[in-house]
Formats: C-alpha cells, sequence, structure tokens
C-alpha cells in the first residue's frame, strides 16, 4: 500500500481486501445468484454449474477490469462483461442467465459484506486475544500499587490492576457491539434496478441467495446506509480504546515517570540522533491510526443522507473509506497484542512515585477521617490549609499535620498507600469475575 503499510496496517486484513479478494467475492456472489434462481427453478442446474465454473478469479483480466470502471463508475459493469464472455466462450446459452435480474449495487454491496464478515470474524478473535491478555495483566497486577492522575496530575493511589480492568472492560464492551451488529450488517443486498425487486430476484430467491452466502436476507438498503455507519461507528469506538491503552503506556513510559515500557527488542525505539532514547514507537503507530479514524468515520456518517433510491458519490464514497476504517482498526489491533505481550512493568518505581508529593496524594483520606468530626466542608478546608502549608514549607504533608495537631486516630495509617486505594481490590473482582 504504502512505505508504512507494516507501521500502521495488518497483513492478514489487507489480503482480505486485496483487488483479487474483492472480485473473487464479487464473483462469489454472481455465482450464488444462479445458483439460487437455478434452485428456485428459474433455469437449470446445468446453466448455474457453466456459470460457477467460469467465475473463478484466475479468469478474469484484473488489469483490464480496473481499467473500465471508471467507464461504467462501479467495478461490477466491467466483471459482468468479463464473466459473462468467459461463459458465452464455454456455452451460449447459459451466458444469458449471468447477473439475471440484479443491479451493480447489490453485487457491490453483498460482496462487501462477504468481506466484512471474514474480517469480523478475524477481529472477534484477535479482541478475545486482547481481552484474555488484560484478564492475566489485571490478575498479576491487581494489588500493585501505584498513583492515579486525573488532569496529568498525582491524585491519589490506585493499583496497575485497576488501570488495567479499566482497558479491559473497554474492549470488551466493543467486542459486544460486533456481536450485536452482525445481525444488522451480514445481510444480503438484491434489489435490482430500484430496490423493488423483479421476477428474477424474488424474495424466495433472495432468501435463497442468503443462506447459500451464509447471510440473512433483507430490506433493500440501496440507499439507506445505517448498518455500514453503525459499523464505521463501532470500529471507531474500539480503535479510541486501543488508542486509550496506548496513550496511557506512553504517557507512563516518559523519563519523569518510568512505570511502564514497552517490550524491547534490538533497534526498536531508537532515535537517530540519541542513542539513550527508548521511544513509544508501538504506541505512537497505534495512536496515529487513532487520529486518522474519525475522521473517515465521519465520511461514512456523511454518507447517509443519500438521494433517492440510489445516490451519485455518496455511495461511491463509502468503498475505499470503509476499508480503510477496517484495515486501520486492525492494524491497531494487532500492535495493541503485541504491546501488552511484551509490556513490563516497574513496580519498584510506581511505589518511588508515590512519595513525590510528598505525602499530599494522602489529603483525602485525612479529609475523609477528619469529617467524622467536623463535618466534610470544615474538614476539607483545614485540608487545603494544611497542604498549601507543606507546599510553600516544602515539608510531608504528615509532618504538617503533626504540627497543626490534626485531630484523627491512627495518623500513619493514613499515609499507607493501601488504605487509600478505596475499592480497587473489590471492583477488581467484580471485572475478573466475569470472565472466569
Amino acid at each position: 500500500m504504502s512505505l508504512y503499510t507494516q507501521l500502521f496496517y495488518s497483513k492478514e486484513v489487507d489480503a482480505m481486501f486485496s483487488d483479487s479478494e474483492a472480485i473473487a467475492q464479487m464473483l462469489r456472489v454472481e455465482v450464488a445468484l444462479a445458483e439460487a434462481q437455478a434452485n428456485k427453478g428459474l433455469f437449470s442446474k446445468i446453466i448455474a454449474e457453466t456459470i460457477k465454473a467460469c467465475g473463478i478469479v484466475s479468469k478474469i483480466d484484473i488489469e483490464k477490469l480496473k481499467s473500465e470502471i471508471a467507464l461504467g463508475g462501479n467495478a461490477t459493469i466491467p466483471l459482468v462483461k468479463q464473466l459473462t464472455q468467459i461463459v458465452k466462450n464455454k456455452e451460449i446459452e447459459a451466458s444469458k442467465y449471468v447477473h439475471l435480474g440484479a443491479t451493480s449495487q447489490d453485487i457491490v454491496d453483498t460482496a462487501m459484506v462477504l468481506q466484512i464478515q471474514s474480517f469480523i470474524l478475524w477481529l472477534e478473535i484477535k479482541c478475545s486475544q486482547l481481552e484474555q491478555q488484560l484478564l492475566e495483566l489485571t490478575m498479576a497486577h491487581r494489588e500493585t500499587i501505584m498513583v492515579g492522575r486525573t488532569l496529568l496530575q498525582q491524585a491519589k493511589p490506585t493499583t496497575f490492576g485497576f488501570k488495567t480492568a479499566g482497558w479491559l472492560t473497554a474492549i470488551s464492551r466493543s467486542k459486544q457491539r460486533l456481536q450485536e451488529i452482525k445481525r444488522r450488517i451480514l445481510v444480503v443486498q438484491l434489489g435490482g434496478a430500484v430496490g423493488n425487486g423483479n421476477t428474477n430476484i424474488s424474495i424466495e430467491i433472495q432468501e435463497e441467495l442468503a443462506r447459500l452466502l451464509g447471510l440473512s436476507p433483507s430490506f433493500t438498503w440501496h440507499s439507506h446506509r445505517d448498518n455500514l455507519a453503525e459499523m464505521a461507528s463501532i470500529l471507531g469506538i474500539l480503535s479510541g480504546s486501543l488508542g486509550k491503552i496506548a496513550k496511557d503506556i506512553s504517557l507512563l513510559m516518559q523519563t519523569e515517570v518510568g512505570e511502564v515500557f514497552e517490550g524491547a527488542a534490538e533497534g526498536k525505539g531508537g532515535s537517530s540522533t540519541m542513542p539513550h532514547k527508548r521511544n513509544p514507537v508501538t504506541c505512537a503507530a497505534i495512536l496515529a491510526n487513532t487520529n486518522r479514524l474519525p475522521h473517515l468515520v465521519a465520511t461514512i456518517l456523511s454518507a447517509m443522507a443519500q438521494e433517492h433510491e440510489r445516490s451519485a458519490g455518496l455511495w461511491h464514497s463509502e468503498w475505499e473509506v470503509l476499508t480503510e476504517i477496517m484495515q486501520l482498526t486492525a492494524g491497531s489491533l494487532e500492535k495493541s497484542i503485541a504491546l501488552i505481550e511484551g509490556l513490563e512493568v516497574d513496580e519498584n518505581r510506581m511505589l518511588e512515585n508515590l512519595e513525590l508529593t510528598k505525602g499530599l496524594i494522602y489529603a483525602e483520606n485525612i479529609t475523609l477521617a477528619l469529617a467524622q468530626k467536623t463535618g466534610k466542608l470544615a474538614a476539607h478546608e483545614w485540608i487545603e490549609n494544611a497542604c498549601k502549608k507543606a507546599i510553600q514549607e516544602k515539608k510531608h504533608l504528615k509532618e504538617v499535620a503533626l504540627e497543626m495537631n490534626i485531630d484523627v486516630a491512627d495518623l500513619d495509617s493514613l499515609f499507607d498507600p493501601k488504605n487509600a486505594i478505596g475499592l480497587s481490590f473489590d471492583l477488581i473482582d467484580q471485572v475478573v469475575k466475569k470472565f472466569q
């Protein structure tokens, strides 16, 4: 595709959307249409077998087909022309029944659905793999205490397992969305000229075509593209969740933080001028894809208001954009799996960073303890003043609390990070339980 194909995309998924594979799926629809029509008595099964024998990618002149697409505006027209001639060379009578009753969009849309079907299967397998990785990471670091950060500032302690549990649940939700959309997206398109069918593509033939292709029958969606818009949106959300993981890891890799790192490899993450650097290159690739996706999804959403029974331009705008959305999502998912697989966690650095604020991250702990005697508002005001004093005098908050004679029991326990992680363990366990 480009110089950066291996950086941003998935080789496996790119193959699903190659020129030859796209043509193979279109031929598959044409062959299945003939078979469905023969099964329903429109013509003999011998004719359908003849068309099937000719509907092979190797018999198609792909370069010639591509050069003729501009004349008709889509790939079906030159494909049907070639297929008809191939069939005619074998059996003149059978050539009369190629593409009978269908319109170009029927073939283009149904072939795309078949590609989406293969892609969803691949995507579900990969999502499950990432889910399992994140589950294991969450269980391994259930009790690994680190500081939680809000607005890029240290806030209060949490655990790394709690953070990864958040990653896990987001990926799980996207996997559920993929399950739910299958009944709406994996459907045939067979409406003919303006979508209302004809005797050659009767409802019975439409149902038979769906059965042969492993899809479901559907009302014509020539100019109703909500199913594709939903698919694009789901992939945009999944990409955003993968980007969230990459963003967190890249920030945790910062020199000043140094708590989590991408897996090391020879030549990985280096700089052309700074030998000491260990750059988050995998995260960068994922984030680059994440940044591109929303604008592509917007194109699909923008194409929904299609005119009448077939659009001039809006339908056409979907083809390459939807394919790229799937390819970019696949690239991000593959790289996320590699990222989590090699992830390095520095638990000692996490503990060291808990002390950077000199106890300020335990302010909420003290507030809640003091509030039992003074009320929340008064306690908050008292601790706020104590924090300001600690910062101004560069003292530990615990030292300031002792100087100000704070009236709480067991002050030491309030500065124990294990007592400042809230319901982290319980919430993590709730997540883990869903996968057991």
